[in-house]
């Protein structure tokens, strides 16, 4: 399982890139390996503010569909739209073409709570 040393990550799966205040998000290699093949992201929040732990959007695979939940609270400002024409960069490139989106910090402290690529590793290997 690949889990870049430098992300931060949350036990929804997401993961987190921290660029000063502002982050990038997607899925994390387990994620889009438990859902399988993603024919579908779902990202209606750009431009608004986003609390933490709520759902930013959706990306739906050929048998599920599964919410995508903000790491930390700030405002969506840019969605990866390359994802419209070809959702499988989520699954070939989880870290890198497939990210989903780019988001302006509001409390860099949140950044605190999340977990690093060890902890996340334990998390969901139980």
């Amino acid at each position: 399982m690949n889990l870049p040393a430098e992300l931060k990550y949350t036990k929804d799966h997401e993961w987190v890139k921290i660029d000063g205040d502002i982050v990038t998000i997607g899925i994390t290699d387990f994620a889009q390996g438990e859902l399988g093949d993603i024919v579908y992201v779902d990202v209606d929040t750009l431009d608004e503010t986003v609390e933490a732990n709520e759902v930013f959007g959706s990306v739906e695979a050929v048998k599920t569909v599964s919410d995508l939940f903000m790491p930390i609270t700030g405002e969506v400002i840019e969605f990866n739209e390359g994802l419209e024409d070809a959702p499988e960069v989520v699954n070939e490139d989880p870290y890198g073409d497939g990210w989903m989106i780019k988001v302006k910090v509001a409390d860099l402290s949140q950044l605190d709570d999340l977990l690093d690529a060890e902890a996340y590793k334990n998390s969901i290997e139980g």
